[in-house]
Order: structure tokens, then C-alpha cells, then sequence
């Protein structure tokens, strides 16, 4: 990468489903960045509480960043390092919300740095009223019949009533 090179990051996450949060660290990494690969990972672990299948969380989030052609979503699997080798991308971006978030992500960017050194990673905060916001509470007071339309997006939180609705 040079001095004229574009800067992409890239977001790693599950992203089920893709919260206010997000989206803040998403659009914000955008300030810093030319472009954004939003990357969602397949895990084995995610398929025990999952509400969406990465089809779908792929899906939300081209609905969500429509109007935001310096978005891309897609999917990976294995190593993040090769996902972002293969794509010449060097700028991991992650978000922070608690000191607890900070001791895995740290381990994780270093990890990461010993597998590739060329490979950064940059942790941002969410603002304020996403400190306490992650996919799983959004899931967990959703599956309990609550209201999520303030944590997630119009289109998201449509979809995860039309989700629990039939599931």
C-alpha cells in the first residue's frame, strides 16, 4: 500500500443482527477510511442462537448502507488474516464498549499481528448510547417479546418481528 492507495478497512463481526452500534462504527470508520468491508464471519458458534443465517445478515446490512456505495458486506470463513491478505487490506476496525470487550479484542489484534504483522487493527468507541448495545441482547429482548426498534435499524427490527413471527 502506498501513499495513493485507497485505505479500506475491514469490520469482522456476526452481526446478528447488525445494531445502531454497529452502524455507528461502520459510518465512523468511514471518517478515517475510503472504503469498508463489512465481513461476516461463519462460526460454528453462532449457530446455536442465531436468528439470522449470514445470507440474510449479508442482506440487512445492503439494506441498511444502500445509500452508502463505500460499504461492502460479505461473507468469510477461517482466518481473519487470510480473508484480509487475500484482499490487500491492512486496518481491522473493531469496536470497544467495556474494559471486558478491550482484554479479548487486545488478545485477538495481537494474535492477529503474529499471524500477519503487516495487519492493524484500530478499536473504536461507539458513542455513548451504543456503549451497552450488542447482537445478543438485541436477540435475547426480542425472542422475550420486546420492543428493539431503538437498537437497530427500521428495516432490521421489521425483519426480526417478521423473523420471530413465524419462528
Amino acid at each position: 500500500m502506498n501513499a495513493s492507495s485507497p485505505v479500506v478497512a475491514i469490520y469482522p463481526g456476526s452481526f446478528d443482527p447488525i445494531t445502531r452500534g454497529h452502524e455507528d462504527i461502520a459510518r465512523r470508520t468511514l471518517r478515517v477510511a475510503d472504503r469498508l468491508i463489512i465481513a461476516v464471519a461463519h462460526t460454528a458458534t453462532q449457530s446455536k442462537n442465531s436468528l439470522f443465517d449470514v445470507d440474510e445478515r449479508l442482506e440487512l446490512m445492503r439494506l441498511v448502507f444502500a445509500e452508502e456505495d463505500r460499504v461492502e458486506a460479505c461473507a468469510f470463513s477461517g482466518l481473519l488474516v487470510d480473508f484480509a491478505r487475500a484482499r490487500d487490506v491492512r486496518f481491522v476496525i473493531r469496536g470497544l464498549r467495556a474494559v471486558s470487550d478491550f482484554e479479548y479484542e487486545l488478545q485477538m489484534a495481537q494474535m492477529n499481528r503474529e499471524l500477519w504483522p503487516d495487519l492493524e487493527t484500530v478499536f473504536l468507541a461507539p458513542e455513548v448510547d451504543y456503549s451497552f448495545l450488542s447482537s445478543s441482547l438485541v436477540r435475547e429482548v426480542a425472542r422475550l417479546g420486546g420492543d428493539v426498534s431503538r437498537f437497530v435499524s427500521p428495516v432490521v427490527a421489521q425483519r426480526v418481528r417478521e423473523k420471530l413471527a413465524v419462528g
